[in-house]
């Protein structure tokens, strides 16, 4: 068995859907455009920078999830995957995805977004296992607060490296492994991996790749 991790945003899906669900959440008015826009493009553009403080970050991601309740956020999310994220996936996505899934391998979406809002992206595209930042939960409602190690940078490769352990699996009972990624932020788990693949990369990724000979592919 081999195995196949995808990174989601601006990879499987041609957009960031922790930068549109705040966008979205915007629309329904369940944000202040006033407070909130500004400073969703500004977290994005540090991402792409690579200066992304996550823990700043999902201060402000996560704290919307306590202030409406569960069922209202699940009627929101379903309206989002239909208006904003299905139109979003990449059009070689599930070519990919299908193409790994038929040789066997064990295929996983690893993702720094939520997992409230990437489950069921995760399930759209036919991939079973998701490794996501975990919104705090108590008496089924979201505190607005992380639980555990958020799935980002070096935090990618712990929380993957728990899942296997989990799972009673390490890198080693993989003969080659795959990480699809575009950013420059998912360099500590490309570097882990036998068959690191950058998917419509970011400058610092792509320059990357290029002096590295790593596969740069488009999935658009």
């Amino acid at each position: 068995m081999n195995l196949a991790l995808f990174d989601l945003d601006n990879t499987l899906i041609a957009g960031d859907s922790d930068f549109q669900w705040a966008q979205f959440l915007i629309e329904k008015k369940a944000l202040d455009r006033e407070l909130h826009e500004a400073r969703n493009i500004e977290f994005y553009e540090q991402y792409k920078a690579g200066t992304l403080d996550i823990h700043e970050f999902l201060d402000f991601q996560l704290k919307p999830l306590a202030r409406h309740p569960r069922a209202q956020l699940e009627a929101w999310r379903k309206e989002f995957m239909t208006q904003r994220i299905t139109p979003i996936i990449a059009r070689g996505t599930r070519e990919l995805v299908e193409r790994h899934k038929l040789d066997g391998d064990l295929c996983i979406i690893i993702t720094a977004t939520n997992s409230f809002v990437t489950a069921p992206i995760a399930h759209a595209l036919g991939i079973e296992h998701l490794i996501a930042t975990e919104p705090e939960e108590k008496d089924g409602e979201f505190t607005g607060r992380v639980s555990g190690t958020p799935s980002f940078r070096e935090g990618k490769v712990e929380r993957l490296e728990k899942w296997l352990d989990a799972h009673n699996l390490t890198w080693l009972s993989f003969l080659r492994s795959w990480f699809y990624s575009d950013s420059l932020n998912d360099l500590p788990l490309l570097s882990k991996v036998t068959h690191p693949v950058a998917v419509d990369p970011d400058p610092t990724l792509k320059s990357h790749a290029e002096r590295n000979n790593w596969p740069v592919i488009s999935l658009r």
